[in-house]
């Protein structure tokens, strides 16, 4: 793929992200989080632009030239390659809160399943779990973590918006799901959104295994 790059990013610099973009989603892809050519990922460049996957490659193959500059408009910068379609997902993060570096999406079974089990209650409520401490601002299992569940759409701006009201009702927010898709997640640099990513799998799977207990 070719990839012009704005003269204040730096080659160096873009490809380091590209790199650590491809290596997470090889990693994710081997732990069965992004099956076949969904999820997508990106990271912060600077103040207006992302790397960010493009759409519709194998995410346990994935290398340097996978990776594609956008501005945080969701534009393609410097190729004709088409990012992902939930370009606008990722942006949205990057534009409300500066100090977020990395978003993550996958689709792993336990996530999907989830997604659909708790999609009528709109919300799934982590308390009482250990793990909960995984996530960025919460030091015990005494906490409260909600969950949005957030109807699925191919229309993204509804997403968008979906998003944005539960931010502007004031209520917290460090990952959420999308009915019969997937998470997203995100963190101040890559290795946080990854610890959040596994957090988050592993607790939503201990909720799963708990609903199949009561109702056995």
């Amino acid at each position: 793929m070719s990839q012009s790059l704005p003269d204040t990013i730096s080659a160096s610099h873009f490809n380091a992200c590209a790199d650590r973009i491809a290596a997470t989603a090889r990693e994710l892809a081997a732990q069965g989080l992004t099956p076949a050519t969904s999820s997508n990922f990106s990271m912060r460049i600077d103040a207006g632009h992302a790397a960010i996957t493009v759409s519709g490659r194998h995410k346990g193959r994935l290398g340097r030239d996978d990776i594609m500059l956008i501005d945080l408009q969701g534009r393609a910068v410097g190729t004709t390659a088409r990012p992902s379609a939930e370009t606008a997902l990722h942006t949205q993060i990057y534009r409300r809160w500066p100090d977020m570096h990395a978003v993550l999406h996958t689709h792993s079974r336990t996530q999907s399943v989830a997604s659909r089990l708790f999609a009528r209650d709109g919300v799934i409520r982590l308390q009482g779990w250990e793990l909960q401490k995984a996530i960025s601002g919460y030091d015990t299992h005494e906490s409260v973590l909600d969950l949005p569940v957030f109807a699925n759409t191919q229309h993204m701006p509804d997403l968008v918006a979906q998003v944005d009201a539960w931010l502007d009702a004031g209520k917290a927010l460090h990952a959420y799901l999308i009915a019969g898709h997937g998470i997203y997640t995100w963190g101040r640099d890559m290795d946080e959104a990854e610890r959040q990513l596994e957090a988050l799998e592993f607790l939503l799977g201990c909720e799963l295994d708990l609903r199949k207990l009561r109702t056995s």
